[in-house]
C-alpha cells in the first residue's frame, strides 16, 4: 500500500458477475473531496457507466468514489440500464454515507447484459468493509477482463512543497486502438490543484499514452480514464518547474499502464515502437504511424518474425500522409532496411531474424518533408488473438 498517494484507500472483493475464481468488483475511496478529471470514449454507443459518469462530473468537479465492475459492461441496456447504474451508485452512497453524485462508476465485460442487481446489493457491504485492507495489484486484478496480468505503476515527485506521490492501474488487452480510450484506467495522486487545470494535464498526458496504442483498431463502448486529485500531500503547483514536473510525472504513469496493455495485448507476443519523423507536420507523421500500427499484414508480420518492409512502407503509402517516396527512410529494431526507394542491399532474413525475435521492435520512419513527428505502441496479430475472440461470450 506504501504507493498509494496519501489520502486515498482500495477496496475489492469477488462479487460474481462473470468470474469465479477473482476478485470483479473494485472500489477507489477519496477521505476527502478529491479534484476529478475525466477523458471518456468518442464511441457513439456510449455506455450507461460512462453516461452517468459524464453527468456527474457536469455537475461537480469534487468527487469521492470510483465504482469499477467486471464482467457486464452495461452498454446497450437502454433506461433500465441507466438505471441499474444509478441504483448501484445510491448503494454505494448508503453505505459510504455520501451522495451518489460524489461517485464515478466504470464497467467492463460484455456488452448488452443486463446488470444482477441482486449481486449488486449482496456485494457492496463487503466492498466497504475492504477499504483499506486491499492492495494496488489486487484492485488491479479486480477490472481485468481478458487480461493476463493486473496492470499498475506509480511515480514520486519532489515539488517545492514537498513530495508527491501519482498511482494508476488499468485494464486493457483487447478493443484497443486510438482515440480515447480503448480502456479502462484510474489515476490518483494527493497532489493540490485546481479542476480545470487537472483536466488539462490529464488531457495532455492522454495523447502521449493512451491515445498513442493500438492493438487491433476498434475502441469501445466503456471506454475512459478517470483521475482524482485528493491533496493529501498538500503539496501544489505553485512555479512553471512544478507544474512541469507534474505534469511529466503524470505522463510517465499513463504512459507505463498504455505499454502495459500492448504488452498484454490479446494473444501477442511484440510490442511495435513506431516514430514517425520527418513529416510534413505532426497529423500527417499521425496518419503514417496509425497506418503501419492497424494494418493486419505489418502486425502478422511482426508476429513470424519477419522483416516485410513491403507491408510497412504499402501501409505508408495509402495512410493519406504526403511525402516523396524516395525520400522515404525506415529501420527495423535500429537497422536500416529501406531507403531511397529500394531495400537496403543485404540478406535481411539472416540479419533480421535474431533482431525480430525481442518482444520489444523499434519501427523508425523518416518522411524526408518536414519537422512532424509522432510516436505510436501497437501489438503483433497471432493467432491466440482470434481463438480468445471467437469465444469471448463464453
Amino acid at each position: 500500500m506504501q504507493d498509494l498517494p496519501l489520502g486515498f484507500d482500495l477496496a475489492a472483493v469477488r462479487a460474481g458477475f462473470k468470474y469465479k475464481d477473482r476478485p470483479d468488483l473494485a472500489l477507489i475511496f477519496s477521505r476527502t473531496p478529491a479534484r476529478a478529471a475525466g477523458v471518456f470514449t468518442t464511441n457513439a454507443f456510449q455506455a450507461a457507466p460512462v453516461l452517468v459518469a459524464r453527468e456527474n462530473l457536469d455537475r461537480s468537479d469534487l468527487m469521492r468514489a470510483v465504482l469499477v465492475n467486471a464482467g457486464q459492461a452495461n452498454a446497450c441496456t437502454g433506461e433500465e440500464g441507466l438505471a441499474d447504474c444509478r441504483r448501484t451508485l445510491d448503494l454505494l452512497a448508503g453505505h459510504l454515507d455520501i451522495s451518489a453524485g460524489e461517485i464515478l462508476p466504470a464497467s467492463t465485460g460484455v456488452i448488452g447484459v443486463r446488470m444482477p442487481m441482486p449481486t449488486w446489493e449482496k456485494s457492496l457491504p463487503g466492498l466497504v468493509e475492504n477499504l483499506g485492507k486491499c492492495t494496488g495489484e489486487q484492485a488491479a486484478m479486480a477490472i481485468m477482463t481478458t487480461d493476463t496480468f493486473p496492470k499498475t505503476a506509480a511515480r514520486e515527485i519532489e515539488l517545492d512543497q514537498g513530495r508527491v506521490r501519482f498511482w494508476g492501474m488499468t485494464k486493457g488487452a483487447g478493443m484497443i486502438c486510438p482515440d480515447m480510450a480503448t480502456m479502462l484506467a484510474f489515476v490518483l495522486t494527493d497532489l493540490q490543484v485546481d479542476g480545470a487545470l487537472w483536466q488539462e494535464m490529464l488531457a495532455g498526458a492522454m495523447e502521449q499514452s493512451f491515445n498513442a496504442i493500438t492493438v487491433d483498431g476498434d475502441t469501445s463502448t466503456n471506454d475512459c480514464v478517470l483521475a482524482l486529485a485528493g491533496g493529501g500531500s498538500r503539496a501544489g503547483l505553485h512555479s512553471s518547474r512544478d507544474r512541469d514536473i507534474a505534469a511529466k510525472a503524470l505522463e510517465d504513469v499513463c504512459r507505463d499502464l498504455a505499454y502495459q496493455i500492448v504488452k498484454d495485448a490479446e494473444g501477442g507476443t511484440k510490442v511495435m515502437h513506431i516514430r514517425v519523423t520527418g513529416a510534413a507536420d505532426s497529423l500527417d507523421a499521425r496518419k503514417a504511424a496509425r497506418a503501419v500500427g492497424n494494418s493486419s499484414l505489418v502486425k502478422t508480420a511482426m508476429f513470424g518474425c519477419d522483416p516485410n518492409w513491403g507491408r510497412i512502407v504499402a501501409a505508408l503509402g495509402r495512410s493519406g500522409a504526403v511525402f516523396d517516396p524516395d525520400k522515404v527512410r525506415l529501420s527495423l529494431a535500429g537497422l536500416e532496411i529501406f531507403s531511397k526507394g529500394r531495400p537496403v542491399d543485404m540478406d535481411i532474413d539472416e540479419v533480421f531474424a535474431p533482431l525480430l525475435s525481442s518482444r520489444d521492435i523499434q519501427v523508425d520512419i523518416d518522411l524526408g518533408r518536414g519537422q512532424g513527428e509522432y510516436f505510436l505502441m501497437a501489438s503483433d496479430l497471432t493467432d491466440e488473438y482470434i481463438r480468445i475472440n471467437s469465444d469471448y461470450r463464453s
